[in-house]
């Protein structure tokens, strides 16, 4: 018997050993006798009550593959990155061996290299160990500039990146002179130089046919510099325009193979021009996706940099850097985005990524403010210091779901690698259109998807927030895709935009219509069986909320007369009949003769629905609606443009 002193249980010193010794033959859950995945599936089945097994629970994704409803540990069979450990090639378990440290990194924009330097001094006491500098004047950087833009910092402890969109060759070079002026063995830098990512969004190749003349040139210059990577491949651009996870990965490693190809070619070796790229990938909101996308990524670049047969195995690792994805934030309810960050930012560290940024949740539509840079810092040392996913090397490895997400992720981004490489490489595709099409098709497939509510963004088409108007006026740009396409530019380029951005463009116009007008009410006239007009009452409250309408919901109308009374003291502009399908018939009629200038709305998609469409009665809404196209209508109706 186990002793009690003052509620404190005191163990004998042999009694931990004593109890494993006991205990060891006993095998947990021993009494139960093994189920197979027949006998899960027929379990199921049984569940579905005559479902089919496929449609119910088996998951279609973008990334062109199924997804199934569970998975076992015969799953797991002939997948062969399993038998590798951490820092071994293929590197799909991560390129450490010990940890999964990451660096936390902030951005700052550089319009003055001493406030640059004051606010890059105080992040870095903030936890930061990462800085990129955004240049937004690129034309005249030299090596003096960096002098007052990096005075004071210790960048042996810390990583130092530029990023540009001009004269990224140049920028580079003056880091380089400072970083050799400094020390040149312990710096850790990269530079933005990506002409091919420039070329998709510009339409043009900067120094045309010199490009990798230039480019070989830069590497060779900084090849002193052992930890300067000098050549970048900005997958996000890819995430930020609509992309899928797949074509996001098959279309960077084609970038990066076309790097490889192009440079070797002129006489530089492979380690050299490999051990000089990094990639920057964003990371979207589909959890366990993100996670098996960066260990797929590290597998395929491993494959592709091998097949140029380097010196060295090392050089076959793909060095990466996450950013949270701008495609799904929102400006309604744009506290929601912190939820997207975090769970980006686990989906990065658990996922291997060597660097971080997380995005501020306002950073597309406000200045900087500390509130929510500090925000954004902090996502990440929560992960570290309260969460440790920084401890654990791959704590993805062993999983199913993760396992086979990896496999099948990496077997569709390399079918569409190849495809690109048979069109003859990168540049080909991209002049042929192949890339920016495919993308542009898939951006197109989540658009309606977004507008159709299959896929939701909470707070913009699902879920918004009644009571929100945005504060003074919309940022210029922010409801618009990204265009940097040049004059002359050679072939079609990427737009980057955001998927809540036609939603939010039509709550805005509703927002600027109330400042001089009324703003539009959706008055719900319930009636009826109680269940479904609950029911549907809320559906539509929903639904108009999403184009800032104000909603005024009911407990529930006696007769037709008493509802459309209230809604005409109500002020109502939109009369919305919520009830069941079967009461509708004899309802809707009775409610449309009494309306004068009200639009009238069915919520629901009853079988009387042709009866009433004879009688005149126009609008239904209901599950299969597309959202953004009904309340586009709605709006040219009451006048609100």
């Amino acid at each position: 018997m186990i002793p009690d002193y003052e509620n404190k249980l005191i163990l004998p010193p042999d009694f931990l050993n004593s109890y494993i010794m006991a205990e060891k033959d006993i095998k947990l859950f021993g009494d139960f006798p093994p189920v197979s995945t027949e006998d899960w599936k027929a379990k199921i089945t049984t569940d579905l009550k005559g479902r089919d097994y496929e449609r119910a629970l088996v998951w279609r994704t973008t990334e062109g593959f199924n997804v199934q409803p569970f998975y076992r540990n015969e799953n797991l069979e002939g997948l062969d990155h399993l038998d590798t450990l951490p820092g071994e090639f293929p590197f799909v378990r991560g390129n450490k061996t010990d940890n999964n440290e990451w660096l936390v990194r902030q951005d700052i924009v550089v319009k003055d290299f001493a406030e640059a330097n004051k606010k890059a001094l105080d992040i870095l006491m903030k936890g930061v160990t990462s800085l990129g500098f955004i240049f937004e004047d690129c034309t005249s950087i030299e090596k003096a500039d960096f002098d007052t833009l990096l005075k004071d910092i210790a960048l042996e402890a810390i990583e130092i990146n530029v990023v540009c969109c001009c004269k990224s060759t140049q920028v580079a070079s003056a880091l380089a002179e400072y970083i050799r002026a400094y020390n040149a063995e312990v710096v850790v830098a990269s530079a933005n130089v990506d002409p091919l990512g420039g070329y998709l969004m510009t339409g043009k190749l900067a120094k045309g046919e010199e490009t990798f003349d230039e480019l070989k040139g830069l590497i060779e210059a900084t090849e002193d510099l052992k930890k300067f990577r000098v050549i970048s491949v900005t997958g996000k651009n890819y995430n930020n325009s609509g992309s899928s996870i797949v074509q996001e990965l098959a279309f960077s490693l084609a970038q990066g193979a076309e790097y490889l190809t192009q440079l070797v070619a002129k006489g530089l070796k492979v380690d050299q021009v490999a051990n000089n790229i990094k990639f920057n990938f964003g990371i979207g909101g589909n959890y366990f996706m993100e996670i098996a996308k960066l260990r797929a990524g590290r597998m395929l670049w491993a494959q592709i940099v091998k097949a140029f047969e380097p010196l060295c195995e090392c050089s076959c690792k793909m060095r990466t850097h996450s950013e949270t994805s701008e495609y799904n934030k929102t400006t309604y309810d744009a506290h929601t985005n912190m939820l997207r960050t975090q769970t980006e930012a686990m989906s990065a560290a658990l996922g291997g990524s060597d660097s971080i940024t997380v995005l501020r949740y306002n950073s597309f539509f406000a200045e900087g403010g500390e509130f929510s840079e500090r925000i954004a810092r902090n996502q990440q040392s929560l992960l570290k210091d309260e969460s440790h996913l920084d401890k654990i090397v791959d704590p993805g490895a062993g999983s199913y779901y993760i396992e086979n997400l990896t496999a099948s992720i990496a077997e569709e981004a390399w079918a569409l690698f190849l495809e690109v490489q048979e069109k003859g490489g990168f540049i080909a595709a991209a002049k042929e259109g192949f890339i920016q099409s495919t993308v542009k098709a898939m951006a197109e497939k989540k658009d309606l998807s977004y507008a159709t509510r299959r896929a939701n963004l909470l707070g913009v088409n699902q879920f918004p927030n009644f009571t929100e108007e945005f504060e003074g006026e919309m940022p210029a740009g922010v409801l618009e895709a990204k265009d940097c396409t040049v004059e002359g530019a050679e072939i079609e380029t990427l737009k980057p935009y955001r998927g809540a951005q036609a939603f939010e463009a039509l709550r805005y116009q509703t927002d600027v219509y109330a400042k001089e007008n009324k703003r539009p009410k959706a008055f719900m006239l319930t009636i009826g069986n109680l269940a479904f007009r609950k029911a549907r009452a809320q559906f539509a409250c929903n639904f108009f909320a999403v184009a800032g309408y104000d909603v005024v919901d009911n407990n529930g109308f006696a007769t037709a007369e008493e509802g459309v009374a209230a809604a005409k003291e109500a002020g109502a502009n939109i009369v919305v009949v919520c009830s069941s399908d079967d009461e509708y018939a004899e309802i809707v009629p009775a409610v449309a003769e009494k309306l004068d200038n009200e639009v009238l709305v069915v919520a629901g998609n009853p079988t009387c629905k042709a009866d009433l469409e004879a009688k005149g009665v126009e609008n239904f809404i209901h599950v299969k609606s597309n959202v953004l196209e009904d309340l586009k209508g709605y709006q040219s109706k009451l006048g609100v443009c």
